[in-house]
């Protein structure tokens, strides 16, 4: 038996049991939901946030154009975490959240060519920004970033460090669409389940000020809401807007070798709001290069062909810009890429083209060791990053 054995890991394993003893006795919140609720996705009430859930997140992402012509795509994404299972190392994260709030936040100036970001977190603490996800509303708040429903409207605010701020005022348009297993609403992860649905054609209108001008904005945008308990590290997620006023989602998961697993699934919708359900063996995505961060050194995909051979759905998805990386570690402790694509092709034998967001997430995960110090104060000193 090696030292270790003997001496020190018998102190960690009593360690970790006096802090979960602790974590215990200060836990006051709701019993943890780990398993699959069987209850219907009806509006509004699936908007708000689910005390009992492990994860939970409001994702939008959105193509716009201002009055003067400027291209401009963005991403704001709000998760909100229960800690109850979370260890760093052997103190349970409960004892320094539950929940914890996280949000990013993301602009890519298509006109210019630059891409800009920010993440942050609130562990609730006294220097941590205000954070809250209400479950009596659709109200969303993580410092001066937030979503909230007004009259049936999301309304969404950001700002960045470097001047960009973006208010934007989202009509839900197309009817909600389920997602997951045979379009019921319930996507099966590597392990566990979430609720997972969608409105995948919202109208966008708003101000954006960059560089200290504000000018209005008009576009469209895609909403991804998803809450559950599930473990899953590795996906790539394409949300593509045709021109025609249809919309294919594909929810392709990996294994270890980068292989599809069979639990991918994706989502059509026709021009009339009408949802069908697609196996992992009705499309195909194949990479058509790979692109290298200079900043993280990950490399990823880049440019695809996606199929769907029984829509005959033939396209190419390619990206706007290069460097659409977001690094937040110190919020998330994710490296991943997300940004705003072109689409081009056919389907059903003729051209069609569009706008599509490609998420890119586990292409490189030696960032996730967790170091306690990195994650307990990496948001104060981790802050907003440009490419330029």
């Amino acid at each position: 038996m090696s030292p270790y054995d003997r001496f020190i890991k018998p102190l960690d394993q009593m360690a970790s049991a006096a802090l979960e003893s602790v974590a215990d006795l200060v836990n006051t919140r709701p019993p943890l939901d780990t398993g699959y609720a069987d209850e219907p996705i009806e509006l509004p009430r699936a908007l708000f946030s689910r005390p009992n859930v492990q994860t939970e997140w409001w994702y939008y992402t959105g193509h716009c154009e201002t009055a003067s012509g400027r291209r401009f795509g963005f991403e704001l994404v709000f998760f909100k975490r229960r800690t109850d299972l979370d260890k760093l190392g052997p103190m349970p994260m409960s004892l320094v959240a539950n929940p914890m709030y996280a949000a990013h936040f993301a602009i890519s100036d298509i006109t210019e060519g630059k891409f800009h970001y920010d993440h942050r977190r609130s562990f609730g603490g006294m220097l941590d920004p205000a954070a809250s996800a209400c479950d009596v509303s659709f109200n969303v708040v993580l410092g001066d970033w937030s979503v909230r429903d007004v009259g049936g409207r999301h309304l969404l605010c950001a700002l960045l460090p470097s001047g960009i701020r973006f208010d934007a005022i989202l009509d839900e348009g197309k009817p909600l669409v389920l997602n997951g297993d045979d379009g019921n609403g319930v996507s099966r992860k590597m392990k566990g389940t979430s609720h997972h649905f969608s409105f995948t054609r919202m109208d966008a209108s708003g101000t954006i000020s960059i560089g200290g001008a504000a000018e209005r904005f008009s576009g469209s945008a895609w909403m991804d809401r998803e809450y559950g308990a599930w473990e899953q590290t590795n996906w790539d997620w394409f949300s593509i807007q045709f021109d025609d006023r249809t919309e294919l989602m594909i929810y392709q998961f990996r294994a270890e070798d980068g292989e599809a697993k069979g639990d991918s699934t994706g989502t059509f919708v026709d021009a009339d709001g009408v949802a069908e359900y697609l196996r992992k063996d009705e499309f195909s995505i194949e990479a058509l290069g790979s692109w290298a961060s200079t900043a993280t050194g990950v490399e990823y995909p880049s440019g695809w062909r996606v199929r769907v051979p029984r829509l005959k759905i033939d396209v190419e998805v390619l990206p706007l810009i290069d460097d659409q990386e977001l690094d937040t570690r110190g919020t998330t402790m994710v490296i991943y890429w997300e940004g705003a694509c072109s689409v081009s092709g056919t389907r059903a034998g003729k051209p069609v083209g569009g706008n599509a967001y490609v998420e890119l997430v586990g292409y490189d995960r030696s960032h996730e060791s967790i170091d306690v110090a990195d994650f307990l104060f990496g948001g104060l000193v981790r802050r907003s990053i440009s490419s330029l």
